[in-house]
């Protein structure tokens, strides 16, 4: 009697393993990978676009606060979560492009240069100009570990908004610097919202900005990323160039941030130092922890939080007869103490975020479903 021989099952691939030279590319699964995230992108332009044609002005400019906070949420848990790089200074990158964007607009207007492609330009002069400046910070970065890295970005956050001070000629010093506000095009009509234009800009920053990153953290590079965030030794001998790697993470970082800021200025339609102080970094870094750190629906959550938090003292002083002083004291401190009320509840309840706890509540119905379905059955006797 014969027996046949047995198969044995080759054991998957290691992330590492797939970094090596020689290792199989996956185009179909990159393929449809793009094409479903693309898809998502579309729904959820579709369904937000929709919802702000039922919202009043003021709900749209928060949307659109959302959408430039998530540009710099989604590419900070890109660096912060996947890459392993702490930083405390995104709050300059984002003073970095919202800068840019008003510098190039004014310079546009002086010159009586008009088009729909003004925009797309100044935004595109924010995400080139912050993407060399995380380059700077990212090759010194890369020499750094730690409480020095972390030294590094903060020095970044302070340096910023003194040298728009310094420079009053250039930056218009503490009063700012305004620039032409972004109107809705004439073939939307003469009382088309301009609000919900400016959502639908936002909107579109932000999209692009999650399409981009969702297919980067899904290809070669995101792979990388992770390897030298879990192990630098194991990534170095892969043949990962680790500070090449961390470099690079910096850029991309900075770029949404970029990006984001000048979103964000576009909204205002002006821009002054007092609009990112040095809690906006904190609160940048605490918004992706308490969302759901390495994820890109935790920058969602952490979008959402930034823009819901730092609107509460306003809500509260507006509600409660206040004094002015105590209103004052509520406005600079409240938003910060909330913020970490909320992330030491987050980290007891939920360690890996929002994000995290929404997913183990999710395996935990499929799991009660699946237990359903399954038939009880007795035991053999």
């Amino acid at each position: 009697m014969t027996s046949t021989p047995t198969k044995i099952a080759s054991p998957a691939p290691s992330p590492l393993r797939r970094l090596l030279p020689g290792a199989p590319a996956g185009r179909e699964a990159r393929g449809s990978t793009l094409l479903r995230h693309l898809a998502l992108a579309v729904f959820a332009g579709t369904l937000v676009v929709l919802v702000t044609n039922q919202l009043a002005p003021y709900q749209n400019l928060q949307v659109a606060r959302v959408c430039a906070f998530l540009c710099v949420t989604a590419g900070h848990t890109v660096l912060v979560g996947l890459n392993g790089q702490l930083s405390l200074g995104h709050g300059a990158l984002m003073a970095t492009g919202a800068y840019t964007v008003a510098l190039t607009q004014r310079a546009l207007d002086e010159w009586a240069v008009s088009g729909w492609w003004t925009l797309p330009a100044s935004l595109l002069a924010a995400v080139v100009l912050t993407a060399l400046g995380g380059l700077v910070v990212g090759l010194a970065a890369a020499r750094l570990r730690g409480p020095y890295l972390a030294g590094v970005t903060l020095a970044v956050a302070t340096l910023v908004p003194a040298v728009t001070t310094i420079f009053t000629g250039v930056f218009n010093g503490e009063q700012g610097l305004p620039f032409p506000a972004q109107t809705p095009p004439a073939a939307l009509g003469a009382y088309f919202q301009p609000e919900r234009w400016l959502a639908w800009i936002a909107l579109a920053a932000a999209l692009l900005t999650m399409l981009l990153l969702a297919n980067l953290v899904r290809s070669r590079f995101g792979r990388s990323l992770r390897a030298v965030r879990d192990d630098e030794v194991a990534a170095r001998l892969a043949g990962i160039p680790v500070a090449r790697t961390q470099v690079l993470a910096f850029v991309v970082s900075a770029a949404c941030a970029g990006l984001g800021g000048g979103v964000y200025a576009m909204i205002t339609a002006t821009v002054a130092p007092g609009k990112f102080p040095l809690d906006l970094s904190l609160f940048l870094l605490m918004a992706i922890v308490i969302g759901g750190l390495g994820t890109l629906a935790g920058a969602v959550w952490g979008a959402v939080l930034l823009v819901a938090l730092q609107d509460l003292p306003g809500l509260l002083t507006e509600h409660l007869s206040l004094s002015a002083g105590l209103a004052q004291r509520l406005e600079g401190n409240l938003a910060l103490a909330v913020f970490g009320l909320v992330l030491i509840v987050v980290m007891l309840a939920a360690p890996g975020g929002i994000a995290g706890g929404v997913r183990a509540v999710r395996a935990r119905l499929r799991a009660a479903l699946r237990r359903r379905r399954v038939p009880h059955r007795s035991p053999d006797r």
